[in-house]
């Protein structure tokens, strides 16, 4: 990348930040000072204040009620909202960066805001998609259409290509594979060189980036600096401490697999993905869920190809078979199999469509060949009610057929990005939500003294009692992921699917995500990881698919 004038200085001088409603603020009387051109580590506990102190650095946090904020943030001796194109930002969530139709309109988007001359922006667009590994897609590819992983790096490229004095990455690696997390870290650094910006990042996982860094700052609770200092130095004197604060210093996993939990299936690459029991307890359980030459797409039926499979599922009565729809197929060939108190990690590169498969087996997308078949196990089941009729009305073997009040009580789904599933004010009124949701489908009396103590049961479980009056935007990354799990569990699934769920754990929640899932594994419920996270998947053994990488760019978006 061509050089830039020199990286911003950020200044903090005694800054607060308190969110309406919340009792504590979530920064307090923090001083801070980084220099032009300085590559800056942002660690701490999940709440600590990470992605807020980003977001107010950026000049994205607004004091709508006048009370919020206390003390200044300067960039280069401006305030954040007035230093236009000079710090430039991602999010945790990818779909928050990306504002265009098209892939190439997206990274242009930036530039052309900044009113970049018009015969510059597209040599700085496609040096950009060229930074992150994203130059194999056409320019008009549709961005909507985009695995998260790849929305992850199309996010920065729009950053990348603004050439901003100051890069602000919250999370910039998550939701990656291995191989997409060393490239994008690379294509940041070379950036970060070439132009000289000054570099600000959050990570939970810290060994991908400390030997590259300048400074480690740690955020303790309250957002107070707890240490401040060279990478060697934080890491090695406060190294205990850090653990203790839940932050994965190098090195360190923070509970090692239990005996006879590590052994996972044999991994299978061809593109027919079978995964079958691997075999010691999973094989007693009862078969909950099967696909047989299964074929996904993320594309939808028409409302005419809708009704003409509904017509031929109902002559087809209660004996599964293919109902093949004309829609273009992203991969085929699966054959699964998933038993009661069976975890199945799906794991894969980016793109190679892990989620359009974990959406597909929850009903939600539908196959255009093969059959995905819900057995009599999963068929009868409806959570604490275990007559399975919700009102005189049987859930079929065809899970897209499914009433919303059958899909709530059977299977459990956790999107990529947490904030999706969040419409209610509260954390308690989100986790209510869902039982209030089945009663009212069903016509059945709600207990809610039972209600109450099953969301206080949950938010203990995940960290969250402290937080069930909190609004589930004002959350952090981490919280609001465990929220986002939490808010599955309280119908009781069968069947829970978790999209990435480790991601923005800091390594205290990741240890206590593992425990609740091995509880939920061994009370019978199947769990559905769509990981890249080798630790996550280690832990909690089980089964595993792995989908290989597609051959052909841009079908992982059929």
């Amino acid at each position: 990348m061509e050089a830039t004038p020199r990286g911003a200085r950020i200044e903090l001088n005694n800054f607060s930040w308190h969110h309406p409603g919340r009792p504590e603020p979530v920064i307090s009387g923090l001083n801070l000072t980084i220099n032009p051109g300085e590559k800056v580590l942002l660690l701490g506990t999940s709440g600590a204040g990470k992605s807020t102190l980003l977001h107010a650095i950026a000049g994205v946090l607004h004091d709508d009620d006048g009370e919020s904020a206390g003390g200044t943030i300067t960039i280069n001796g401006q305030a954040p909202a007035e230093a236009r194109g000079t710090a430039g930002m991602m999010q945790q969530d990818p779909e928050s960066s990306i504002v265009m139709a098209t892939v190439g309109n997206d990274v242009a988007f930036g530039p052309e805001n900044l009113r970049v001359p018009r015969e510059e922006i597209w040599g700085r667009v496609t040096e950009a998609l060229t930074a992150v590994g994203l130059n194999d897609l056409p320019l008009d590819h549709p961005s909507s259409a985009l695995s998260g992983g790849q929305k992850q790096r199309l996010g920065l490229a729009g950053i990348l290509s603004m050439h901003p004095g100051a890069m602000i990455l919250d999370e910039p690696t998550a939701n990656l594979d291995p191989s997409g997390v060393r490239e994008v870290r690379d294509s940041i650094l070379s950036a970060a060189e070439a132009t000289g910006a000054t570099l600000l990042v959050v990570e939970h996982r810290v060994s991908i980036w400390a030997p590259h860094m300048d400074r480690i700052i740690v955020l303790g609770e309250g957002g107070t600096i707890t240490h401040d200092g060279a990478p060697d130095t934080v890491l090695s004197q406060a190294r205990q401490e850090l653990i203790d604060a839940g932050v994965w210093v190098p090195n360190y996993v923070p509970r090692a697999p239990q005996t006879g939990e590590a052994a996972t299936g044999e991994a299978v690459t061809g593109e027919a993905v079978t995964g079958e029991a691997a075999g010691g307890d999973n094989e007693r359980g009862e078969a909950l869920l099967r696909a047989e030459n299964l074929s996904i797409t993320r594309a939808q039926p028409t409302p005419k190809q809708r009704r003409a499979r509904r017509r031929t599922i109902k002559r087809l009565g209660d004996t599964p078979a293919p109902v093949p729809v004309d829609l273009p197929v992203l991969r085929g060939g699966i054959n699964l199999t998933l038993r009661a108190g069976e975890h199945l990690s799906v794991l894969g590169p980016n793109g190679a469509g892990k989620s359009t498969l974990a959406l597909t087996l929850a009903g939600l997308l539908t196959a255009p060949d093969g059959t995905l078949t819900a057995t009599d196990a999963l068929r009868n089941y409806d959570g604490d009610n275990h007559s399975g009729n919700h009102g005189g009305k049987p859930a079929h073997w065809d899970v897209p057929t499914w009433t919303p009040a059958q899909m709530l009580s059977r299977i459990g789904y956790v999107f990529q990005e947490p904030e999706y599933q969040f419409i209610r004010g509260t954390v308690r009124e989100e986790l209510e939500l869902g039982p209030r949701r089945l009663a009212a489908l069903t016509r059945n009396p709600l207990n809610e003294a039972e209600l109450t103590e099953r969301t206080n049961t949950l938010a203990h479980h995940l960290r969250l009692n402290h937080l069930l009056d909190a609004n589930p935007f004002t959350l952090s990354g981490g919280e609001k992921r465990r929220l986002s799990v939490a808010s599955a569990l309280a119908t009781a699934p069968k069947i829970l699917i978790l999209d990435e769920p480790t991601f923005g754990q800091d390594a205290r929640t990741w240890a206590e995500l593992v425990d609740l899932i091995r509880e939920l594994l061994a009370n019978g419920t199947a769990v559905i990881s769509i990981t890249h996270d080798e630790d996550y998947t280690a832990a909690l053994g089980g089964n595993h698919i792995t989908l290989p990488a597609l051959t052909t760019p841009g079908k992982e978006n059929a």
